[in-house]
């Protein structure tokens, strides 16, 4: 029994932008993330090699979060087309259409729900598979147990994967984050750090406060190290605070049970009334040509 927690903030972004044609509703809205992530579900609902048995989806709906009262350079919705922000409610609504558990984080962010399930549920089942590839959700992994996928590249990241791509353990990620930033959160880093040296420090060290202060106990190979050193010291209040942006909350208070994640089959009237208010006729007939998944 695995348990498949998705990125649905992620999911929604990649139909958005993806070479496909667009797709607009008899509404006259533009649909095109709304059933592009549909699609990217049933796909996986009928994908025998990940064989779903227990799903949650969660959104980042506002994409604001608690951490944007931390640092108001957070990632906030601004840039975001507005065809695509205006299908966030759309989207959650197709996935509770195929019968799926929909995780809507206000306070939090979609990262959090699935950090959080993924330690409430670990114990539970045989594997926790978290899709997405931010690199964030690497702090969650656990030997083989809970494992990242990554959809696009067709890879599975566990952690002596991240050990040997990174350099680092899952309980590095947050650190190694502060040190060298990460566009997609609006977290900056620390000037100078590349991620070769935040593996080499961080590798041997674990945690920014076992780090040093004297580079000459730096591992050799770090190059200015001089420099970096005096760098992490000048920004360290910087680097505490980017680190517990980086840091996903684990105790968000969802309220599913793992019987409640249970995926029961696609509910075949809500999903054929949700395909005629989208006019997605054409994805409705690919579910009714795959082998069934109807609900009972």
């Amino acid at each position: 029994m695995r348990l498949h927690l998705v990125d649905g903030t992620f999911e929604l972004f990649r139909a958005h932008f993806a070479k496909r044609p667009g797709h607009v509703a008899p509404s006259g809205a533009d649909a095109k993330a709304t059933v592009g992530i549909a699609a990217s579900l049933v796909a996986l609902l009928h994908d025998p090699a990940e064989a779903p048995t227990h799903v949650a989806v969660a959104f980042d709906n506002p994409i604001r979060s608690f951490r944007n009262d931390l640092f108001a350079g957070y990632k906030t919705d601004e840039g975001v087309p507005p065809e695509l922000l205006a299908q966030f409610d759309a989207a959650e609504e197709a996935v509770r259409a195929l019968g799926l558990t929909v995780w809507s984080m206000r306070e939090w962010e979609a990262d959090d729900a699935l950090a959080t399930a993924a330690a409430r549920f670990r114990d539970e089942v045989d594997q926790v598979r978290i899709l997405t590839p931010d690199k964030d959700l690497g702090q969650c992994l656990l030997g083989g147990r809970v494992v990242q996928v990554d959809r696009i590249r067709g890879k599975v990241i566990d952690a002596t994967a991240l050990l040997e791509r990174r350099g680092i353990e899952p309980a590095s990620v947050p650190d190694f984050l502060a040190l060298v930033g990460d566009d997609a959160d609006g977290i900056p880093g620390i000037a100078g750090f590349g991620e070769r040296t935040a593996s080499a420090l961080l590798g041997q060290f674990l945690h920014l406060e076992a780090i040093p202060k004297l580079p000459a106990r730096w591992p050799v190979g770090v190059r200015g190290a001089l420099q970096l050193a005096a760098a992490l010291q000048e920004g360290w209040e910087a680097a505490l605070l980017w680190r517990k942006l980086a840091t996903l909350v684990t105790d968000v208070p969802l309220r599913e049970s793992l019987e409640d994640l249970r995926f029961r089959g696609i509910p075949r009237a809500s999903f054929e009334a949700w395909c005629e208010k989208l006019g997605a006729a054409r994805l409705l007939e690919s579910v009714r040509a795959r082998p069934a998944r109807w609900a009972e």
